[in-house]
């Protein structure tokens, strides 16, 4: 399986998602796009099997990919204080892989339903649906 994390900013979620796939599902193959080398760096050092930089990268491993991974901030374009580009947004969205988005009540993007649940139990939670796909 051939998982895509996306990251922008210092890449911190990414980096949880990463090591929690890596720690839990130990077989699959995860690449790491950030939207800046920081983001990708924090993603590398957490395990991630490979990684790249920029939006050709996302746009090319969304192709690729079984599973996106990422904050919901990854379809939205201009998320992320603008380093989620249309390009990118666009290539997650109609990407053919299983997406699983973190929701984050950010950059004008309002999730309704979402409570007070903790970044990590929603890792945690998609971690527990990756192992059924």
């Amino acid at each position: 399986m051939n998982i895509l994390v996306i990251d922008a900013q210092g890449g911190g979620i990414g980096k949880q998602i990463v090591s929690a796939i890596k720690q839990n599902i130990p077989d699959a193959e995860v690449t790491a796009v950030g939207t800046n080398v920081t983001a990708t760096s924090a993603m590398l050092k957490a395990g991630a099997d490979g990684a790249a930089t920029g939006e050709n990268a996302v746009v090319v491993g969304c192709r690729n990919a079984d599973v996106i991974v990422g904050p919901i901030g990854i379809i939205v374009a201009d998320a992320m204080l603008g380093e989620i580009t249309p390009a990118m947004a666009c290539a997650v969205a109609q990407s053919r892989a299983t997406r699983f988005l973190i929701p984050f009540n950010t950059c004008n993007t309002r999730i309704a339903g979402v409570g007070g649940q903790s970044v990590s139990g929603h890792i945690d939670e998609i971690i527990n649906e990756i192992k059924k796909l």
